[in-house]
């Protein structure tokens, strides 16, 4: 079992369990007092709470809650409160950190790129809107014939890449037919 740490953490990984352990004289968990946390950035909201370990707060976030943050750079502040009374006992910066499997885009960039065009024409077939974002880039006033030749042209860049993978594992040339003669 890991030592749980006394103090906040200056980074986490979403999935993995934060835990940590605070104590505070002045607002002992012993006599009602309720430690809670707020993490935020210009993207994301976080809360989460404690429970009472004798006068101590224990904070644990499971790692299905972690896996559900979104990463980047946030601030936090952590607040002790008793029914009305509510006071501001801590903050400062933490990192959460993506998960490993979210840094994890097998897919190439002709891959992901077909994707979007698609996902750009497919949109356009249900609006007559001429402006779209993907992935945090604008497109605006593209002509739908300048995305298909686009789609046409990242379709052959797959199917090569395909090919190129078929080969490399040695699966033969999809692309070929043998014929064999003889008797």
């Amino acid at each position: 079992m890991p030592t749980t740490s006394t103090t906040e953490p200056s980074s986490l990984i979403a999935g993995d369990t934060a835990k940590w352990q605070k104590s505070l004289a002045d607002y002992p968990a012993s006599a009602g007092w309720v430690l809670s946390y707020e993490l935020v950035n210009a993207a994301s909201r976080i809360t989460f709470g404690s429970t009472a370990l004798g006068d101590d707060h224990l904070v644990t976030v499971p790692a299905a809650t972690t896996a559900a943050w979104a990463s980047g750079a946030y601030t936090w502040r952590a607040r002790a409160a008793l029914g009305a009374e509510v006071y501001t006992v801590g903050g400062g910066q933490m990192q959460v950190q993506p998960a490993f499997a979210a840094e994890l885009d097998a897919s190439s960039h002709a891959r992901r790129t077909l994707e979007a065009i698609n996902a750009v024409l497919e949109g356009r077939a249900s609006s007559a809107t001429a402006e779209y974002s993907i992935a945090g880039r604008s497109l605006k006033y593209i002509p739908i014939d300048e995305l298909l030749a686009l789609q046409s042209s990242y379709e052959r860049k797959v199917k090569s890449e395909e090919t190129a993978a078929k080969l490399a594992a040695g699966l033969g040339n999809p692309g070929r037919i043998y014929v064999r003669f003889g008797a």
